[in-house]
């Protein structure tokens, strides 16, 4: 598929995931074979006030691209200064625009799923962004504020008369979160009303969930947020299903070497104080419903260095190396 100008390989996008999809885990999951990695959200007031901390969440490297970096706000001057800003720094591909976080600080700003029921401020918004940006121009929404997915509809049709390239849905609605289940068919609905490349999100759990939300709402790709979190792999998983072949999934030798490489990466990125407390709470994503996991899981929240994580993941491979010895069938 294609998003404007730019080609990707395959069908799966990671979503922005605040606090989660930083360069390090970004640059795991592009191993991992997913087609385009996207930021975390960025402020635009944050980018405007020359913000230290909003900064850092534009780090990349090369060979994380492509890369979408996604932008919040409600001010069009904001945004549209944040777009120019970000794009001139010659390492993104894509600009997103954030219409459907749901969090309380960004709502009341007038930002995220807010300007759904703003159409004139998105208008200025996309038209003003749109209008600096040579690269695509992307936003991704939710259903809106009732379950109807009008405001979905509309959006997404001014947003395609604006010049977007591309819309993701996430369909649930702004007091949904991520509660209940998510309206694949509104998915449908979408893509049959645009004529741009329209993503569905929500409630791929699986690969073959990215698969049969594909089959059933005809979307163009599928993004993927916390499945990711416990299996990078899943991108890979759902475009080998979407070209006929054989799914294959990690070994267990291979998930460990993955939590290293994490840590190793937010070590080298955050500094070592700050990426053990991140790793307190983050490698837990991979061990879940393993044998022995409630000791691993109790053990790292002591974590201060590199070389005690290193040395945990260690010793609870060896563990549970032994516990399928001791059944004839330890992991390769």
């Amino acid at each position: 598929m294609k998003i404007g100008s730019l080609p990707l390989e395959g069908h799966t996008i990671l979503a922005p995931l605040a606090g989660v999809t930083h360069l390090p885990f970004r640059r795991i999951v592009k191993a991992c074979g997913v087609s385009l990695v996207c930021s975390e959200m960025v402020s635009a007031k944050g980018l405007l006030y020359n913000s230290a901390k909003t900064e850092t969440l534009l780090w990349s490297t090369r060979d994380e691209k492509p890369l979408s970096v996604q932008i919040f706000g409600a001010d069009a001057h904001a945004m549209t200064y944040a777009a120019e800003k970000i794009a001139h720094r010659g390492e993104v591909d894509i600009i997103d625009i954030n219409f459907g976080c749901s969090v309380r600080k960004v709502v009341k700003t007038g930002a995220g799923v807010a300007l759904m029921k703003d159409l004139e401020n998105a208008r200025r918004i996309l038209q003003a962004v749109r209008k600096v940006l040579t690269i695509p121009l992307t936003i991704k929404i939710r259903s809106g504020w009732d379950t109807s997915g009008q405001q979905a509809i509309d959006i997404a049709s001014m947003a395609q008369d604006c010049g977007v390239d591309a819309i993701t849905l996430h369909p649930r609605t702004a007091v949904q979160g991520f509660r209940g289940c998510a309206d694949w068919d509104l998915i449908r609905r979408l893509k049959q009303h645009l004529s741009i490349p329209v993503i569905g999100n929500g409630d791929i759990v699986t690969a073959h969930d990215g698969i049969r939300m594909m089959e059933k709402t005809g979307c163009d790709a599928v993004m993927v947020g916390r499945a990711a979190m416990r299996n990078p792999y899943i991108f890979s998983q759902i475009d080998a299903l979407a070209a006929g072949k054989e799914m294959t999934c990690p070994t267990r030798a291979e998930q460990f070497s993955l939590m290293r490489n994490l840590v190793d990466a937010c070590v080298d990125g955050f500094g070592e104080v700050p990426a053990c407390r991140m790793m307190r709470s983050r490698l837990v994503w991979f061990v879940k419903g393993w044998d022995g996991c409630s000791h691993f899981r109790k053990a790292i929240t002591g974590i201060t260095s590199r070389h005690q994580a290193l040395d945990l993941i260690d010793t609870y491979e060896q563990q549970l190396c032994a516990i399928n010895n001791s059944n004839g069938d330890c992991p390769g």
